[in-house]
């Protein structure tokens, strides 16, 4: 760890701050990581349009530095996301990575802080990626950023950093894609890399390392880009985590691993896991179609053969991260197909070709669900079981990449080169 903390005072003033700050995210109306207030696409904000465009529901639009795919965090009248700024020669060689504030209102930077700065010359990234991905999350309080192998930050609402860690470094292959989750005080991510993949967790107020857990045993390719989801369930606090060839799920306290599922030959794993009717669902990855499982989550040791209640791999995302709303499970695969199914038995209730390529995940609020497209078409359609049922849509013009973040009765959109508030 670099200067794991700048001063104890600072790191004091964050430990205490835990003591005070709720347990887990900030509150319902803003969005406080990569997925909302519970981490799985909901949002109580109401009044959304449905349609909107560059020239509609806009209530401004701003350009944003360097380039990054991180969703937007919204709390308390301010949104904070990170971009990767090369210098230098392009390829460059290095790449600043920073930490944006924006007023929520108006769209002014409100500041824009070095974290770290990297010699990525050796580096790699998807052409779909970028150096600044991950999303950050917050409490309210701080806000902590994340940057893969490259670092993590803890940071309080003015700027100021409090401590930084970039100790647990890897190979992600195609850059960094996980993004941190709380886990009581503690800051949970996953580094499924080329090699020796394994899942972390940091203390929120010094950025120390708390435990950190090797993978199981598995083939190569072994890399994986998976958010962690913290669930409650059988009594036990759990931090339920996606990796290459299999998921696993861990104890929230120690680390030590409570149970897995493996789908062999699977791995590339994106779409963040959900929880609801006592199950864990979570989308494999690539080679070949990936599989949505449906996971109850109270074994113990290798439960692949008698806790997978049932599974599909028919027009399952490798990207995009799914919705459940009421007793339906909905899904946007990457070449645009729409899908509903029974979220207790994986019925198929119905399917429809949206046009596109999708990146993004679903977002729900009040009975709609909205997604952009890689190209920038964003839809809106019914969260209806019974039907599909196009409620509007918009062409914004400029790749998405971004998940819509919908906080304090408005969208927040992350395009290429700009930030909008859509209202």
């Amino acid at each position: 760890m670099r200067s794991s903390f700048r001063g104890p005072a600072l790191a004091g003033l964050l430990a205490t701050a835990l003591l005070v700050a709720a347990p887990g995210l900030c509150g319902a109306e803003g969005w406080p990581d990569f997925r909302g207030p519970s981490g799985q696409g909901h949002s109580a904000t109401a009044g959304l349009p449905t349609s909107f465009s560059p020239s509609d529901h806009v209530r401004w639009k701003v350009a944003l530095p360097g380039k990054g795919w991180s969703t937007p965090i919204i709390d308390d009248g301010r949104v904070f996301l990170t971009t990767a700024v090369p210098s230098g020669e392009t390829p460059p060689a290095k790449q600043s990575l920073r930490a944006l504030c924006l007023d929520a209102a108006t769209g002014k930077m409100l500041w824009d802080r070095e974290l770290f700065s990297k010699d990525m010359t050796t580096a790699k990234s998807h052409t779909k990626n970028s150096f600044a991905s991950p999303s950050c999350i917050t409490d309210g309080r701080h806000v902590f950023f994340h940057f893969g192998p490259d670092g993590t930050a803890a940071v309080d609402r003015d700027g100021t950093t409090v401590w930084s860690n970039d100790s647990l470094g890897y190979d992600p292959q195609h850059g960094a894609g996980s993004s941190p989750i709380f886990v009581g005080n503690l800051l949970a991510f996953t580094g499924d890399g080329v090699a020796d993949p394994f899942i972390a967790a940091l203390d929120r107020s010094t950025g120390a390392l708390a435990w950190k857990t090797a993978r199981p045993e598995m083939p190569d390719p072994k890399w994986s880009f998976c958010t962690p989801l913290l669930v409650e369930a059988d009594g036990r606090r759990q931090v339920v985590s996606p990796a290459g060839h299999m998921v696993c799920s861990y104890d929230a306290d120690s680390g030590r691993e409570l149970w897995r599922v493996r789908y062999p030959n699977k791995w590339s794993v994106v779409p963040r896991p959900i929880f609801s009717h006592g199950l864990v669902f979570v989308c494999t990855g690539y080679d070949g179609p990936a599989e949505l499982l449906a996971i109850k989550p109270d074994g113990e040791g290798d439960v692949t053969d008698t806790h997978v209640v049932w599974k599909t791999d028919d027009n399952i995302p490798h990207n995009p991260s799914p919705v459940i709303v009421g007793d339906a499970i909905y899904l946007v695969a990457d070449n645009g197909i729409a899908s509903c199914r029974d979220a207790a038995t994986g019925k198929l209730h119905w399917r429809h070709r949206l046009g596109g390529n999708f990146s993004s995940s679903l977002v729900h609020a009040g009975g709609t669900l909205w997604i952009v497209s890689e190209q920038g078409v964003c839809t809106a359609f019914a969260a209806d079981p019974t039907e599909y049922r196009e409620l509007g849509s918009g062409d914004m013009g400029e790749q998405v990449l971004a998940s819509l973040a919908a906080a304090e009765g408005a969208f927040f959109l992350r395009t290429e080169g700009h930030l909008y508030r859509i209202e």
